[in-house]
C-alpha cells in the first residue's frame, strides 16, 4: 500500500520536539505503525509479541534499553508493560526530545501504567481510522471545513468551499469504512481483509484481556453492538438478547471501549434533566467492520439495509473525530435527546462553545430536519451555542435557516 498522509502528522512531529516520549494510541491496524515509519524512517523499530520475547524484555528491560539507543519505535508496547519503569529511568538521564515512540491498540492494559509510570515525559495521540479526505485525497488543515468551522462558525461557510474528488461513491465509501488497509484492495477482497481482522483481535486482544469462556457468544455481542451504532445503549437489554448479565454486558462493552472499537457519546444535560434521556449513544469505530459484522455483503447491500442511515451517522461521527486528531486538545463530544424526540446526533464543546450537528442520509434538507438543533437552542438560550450544520449526502453547501448550514459530507 502506498503510504497516504494523515492528519495528525504535524502534531506528533511538533510534540516530538517537546515531549521525551510519544505514545500513540488507537485500534489494530489504523496505522499508527506505518504513520511512525513513514515520519521517522531513520529510528529503529521493535515490534513486540504477546507470546515471543526475541530480546528478552519482560525479563531485562534495563538490558535491552542500554543495547539499543534511541531514538526507537516501540510497536505494541502493551505487551511489554515490564519496560515502563525502565524507560522512565532511562530517559531521565537526558533532556534530549523525542527519544522513544511507542504504540498500543490495548487502551485498558497500558494507559494506566504509562501514565504512573511516565507521567510529565509522555504525550498521548489517538490514531483512529483514516477519513475520507486522507484516504483519496490531500487533507489541507487550513482548508479543511469542519476546523474552519470550529475557528469560526459564523464564517466558514462561504462559496470557496468545495469537495473532495473520490474514487468509491458516498454508500460504498461508508461500506469500506477507513481502515488503511482497505484503501488498495478491490470489494471482492474486504470481506477477507475483515475476516482475518475479526480473527486477529478476538484472539490477540480480547483473550489477552478477558477470560472469555464462550467466544462464539462475545463474536455475537461484537455483532450485536454493530447493529447498535448510532444508537442509545441499555446494558439490560444487551444481555437478554444473548442470555448474558447486564454487568457482563457491559463489561464486555468497556472492553470494545478500552481497545479502540467503541465510542460512547454521553448525554448533554445541564437542566431540565427530567425530560431528557440520559443514556449514552455509541458509535463504532469503524463501519467497514461494522457492515462486515452485520453481514452486509456489498454496497448495494448497505443501500437498501435499514441500517443505512445509522451506519452513514457512524462515518461521520468517525470523519469528524479524525478531523479532530489535528487540534491541541480534543473536543468533548455529546449527544441530546428529549423524551419528546427532540434530538441532536453530535454535539462538539470546545472552549466553552457547543456545536450542534445532525447527519442526514437525504440528497436534501429542510426546516423538518433541523427541529433538534431549535430545540437544543430554544432549552439552553443562555449558553454559547454556535450555527449549526447538518452534513448530508447532496452537492452543495447552503443554509437552511441563518443559524445552520447543510454540508456535503465529502466537503474539502
Amino acid at each position: 500500500m502506498n503510504y497516504r498522509s494523515r492528519i495528525n502528522e504535524k502534531l506528533i512531529n511538533n510534540f516530538s520536539k517537546l515531549f521525551k516520549i510519544i505514545f500513540l494510541v488507537g485500534a489494530r491496524q489504523v496505522g499508527k505503525s506505518s504513520l511512525l515509519a513513514h515520519l521517522f524512517p531513520a529510528d529503529k523499530t521493535f515490534v513486540f509479541d504477546p507470546i515471543q520475547d526475541i530480546y528478552n524484555v519482560r525479563q531485562n528491560p534495563d538490558l535491552f534499553l542500554n543495547d539499543f539507543k534511541p531514538p526507537l519505535i516501540l510497536d505494541e508496547i502493551q505487551f511489554v508493560p515490564e519496560l515502563l519503569p525502565s524507560l522512565k529511568r532511562f530517559v531521565d538521564r537526558s533532556d534530549a526530545k523525542g527519544q522513544y515512540f511507542l504504540t498500543g491498540s490495548q487502551q485498558l492494559s497500558i494507559l494506566k501504567s504509562v501514565s504512573e509510570s511516565l507521567a510529565g515525559r509522555v504525550v498521548i495521540i489517538p490514531v483512529y481510522p483514516m477519513t475520507p479526505h486522507e484516504m483519496y485525497a490531500e487533507f489541507n488543515e487550513e482548508q479543511n471545513w469542519f476546523l474552519q468551522y470550529l475557528k469560526n462558525p459564523d464564517t466558514f461557510f462561504s462559496d470557496k468551499l468545495t469537495k473532495i474528488d473520490i474514487q468509491p461513491t458516498r454508500i460504498e465509501a461508508v461500506w469500506r469504512g477507513g481502515m488503511p488497509g482497505i484503501i488498495d484492495i478491490p470489494n471482492s477482497a474486504v470481506t477477507a481483509y475483515f475476516s482475518s481482522y475479526v480473527q486477529t483481535y478476538v484472539e490477540r486482544d480480547v483473550r489477552l484481556l478477558e477470560n472469555i469462556e464462550d467466544l462464539s457468544k462475545f463474536g455475537r455481542f461484537i455483532a450485536l453492538i454493530a447493529a447498535l451504532t448510532s444508537q442509545e445503549i441499555n446494558y439490560s437489554q444487551l444481555g437478554r438478547e444473548l442470555g448474558i448479565s447486564p454487568k457482563t454486558a457491559e463489561r464486555w462493552l468497556n472492553l470494545l471501549i478500552h481497545t479502540h472499537q467503541w465510542t460512547e457519546l454521553q448525554p448533554f444535560h445541564m437542566n431540565s434533566i427530567k425530560r431528557l434521556s440520559l443514556k449514552p449513544k455509541g458509535i463504532f469505530t469503524d463501519t467497514g467492520l461494522a457492515c462486515y459484522l452485520q453481514r452486509i455483503s456489498s454496497p448495494e447491500a448497505l443501500a437498501a439495509s435499514p441500517m443505512h442511515g445509522a451506519f452513514f451517522e457512524s462515518y461521520c461521527f468517525n470523519m469528524i473525530k479524525g478531523f479532530c486528531t489535528a487540534l491541541q486538545m480534543m473536543p468533548n463530544f455529546y449527544h441530546w435527546r428529549t423524551l419528546a424526540g427532540a434530538e441532536v446526533d453530535i454535539i462538539v464543546e470546545i472552549d466553552g462553545i457547543f456545536y450542534p450537528i445532525e447527519v442526514k442520509a437525504a440528497t436534501t434538507v429542510s426546516k423538518s430536519d433541523i427541529r433538534g438543533i431549535t430545540a437544543f437552542r430554544e432549552t439552553y438560550p443562555n449558553l454559547r451555542i454556535a450555527k449549526g450544520v447538518v452534513i448530508y449526502a447532496g452537492d452543495q453547501c447552503y443554509r437552511i435557516t441563518e443559524d445552520v448550514i447543510a454540508v456535503p459530507w465529502n466537503l474539502q
